[in-house]
């Protein structure tokens, strides 16, 4: 089992020593037609056409430019070396508007991805514009529609006695409940907050929801001002009622009195005047 082991790394030694001296023996090909047909089809020049024609007493006697460009070559061979400036790589060759073409499409290509970035951005922005989720962030809110709209915030949905509705006392409360005008400022609440959810909740442009926060400002002061002149217009209607009370009253009392007491009482009152 040795010996044989042995012969075998032996053997697989004197291979690869062999193999590796005739791989170190091998001469680089150096064909002078094989040279001039690269030249030709790159860019230097077109011609050349080895190998070249030999002549003795006007007789053809190179075999081997007969057979690749005389007359025992293929017709292909002939009309190739008598015909156009092929050169893939000449000024206006294939190969040099394949690379314009490419150098043209590259730079397409970065104009279309420029503008789908550009399309890109501004999808987010216009979403981050559009969208109800970023409202909070919004600088413009943040610094005054946020402190504007707070007391509609704050107002009660559905208020029920005039402590919510900010009144002055409960006796104005309920005449403004009688005449009507607590269900007028009902309507016109319940409005004004249906806007503000709106315009806090629904996916609208940011242009489009700021109008609606200032259209929102303006409607809650509008009807501030209207729960105001409706407790100053009920205050003074209650005082005027208490007035016109006392009044009836006095007169009421000077009504039941005969003639004869009240044409005493008027002269008394006029006895110092005639």
């Amino acid at each position: 089992m040795k010996k044989n082991y042995t012969k075998k790394i032996l053997l697989f030694l004197t291979i690869f020593v062999g193999s590796s001296l005739s791989y170190g023996q091998v001469k680089r090909l150096n064909d002078p037609s094989i040279v001039a047909h690269n030249k030709r089809m790159v860019f230097e020049s077109w011609g050349d056409f080895r190998p070249y024609p030999k002549y003795f007493l006007g007789i053809q006697t190179n075999f081997a430019y007969a057979t690749v460009w005389g007359w025992l070559a293929p017709s292909r061979n002939r009309e190739y070396k008598d015909g156009a400036d092929i050169r893939p790589l000449k000024p206006t060759g294939l190969e040099v508007q394949r690379f314009a073409e490419l150098e043209f499409q590259r730079k397409e290509a970065e104009k279309i991805k420029l503008q789908v970035d550009t399309l890109y951005t501004r999808n987010v922005q216009d979403f981050a514009h559009w969208t109800s989720v970023t409202v909070e962030a919004d600088p413009l809110w943040l610094l005054y529609y946020k402190r504007m709209l707070r007391p509609l915030k704050e107002f009660p949905e559905n208020p029920q006695n005039y402590i919510q509705w900010q009144i002055k006392d409960d006796k104005i409360y309920q005449n403004m409940l009688a005449n009507g005008g607590i269900a007028h400022l009902e309507k016109e609440l319940a409005l004004l907050k249906d806007k503000y959810n709106n315009s806090r909740t629904l996916d609208m442009p940011r242009g489009k929801r700021f109008l609606m926060y200032h259209e929102t400002l303006i409607g809650w002061r509008r009807f501030a001002n209207q729960l105001r002149a409706f407790d100053q217009k009920n205050n003074l209607f209650l005082d005027y009622k208490k007035l016109l009370t006392k009044s009836r009253t006095k007169l009421e009392s000077d009504w039941r009195s005969n003639d004869l007491a009240i044409a005493q009482k008027m002269m008394i009152e006029y006895k110092n005047k005639f």
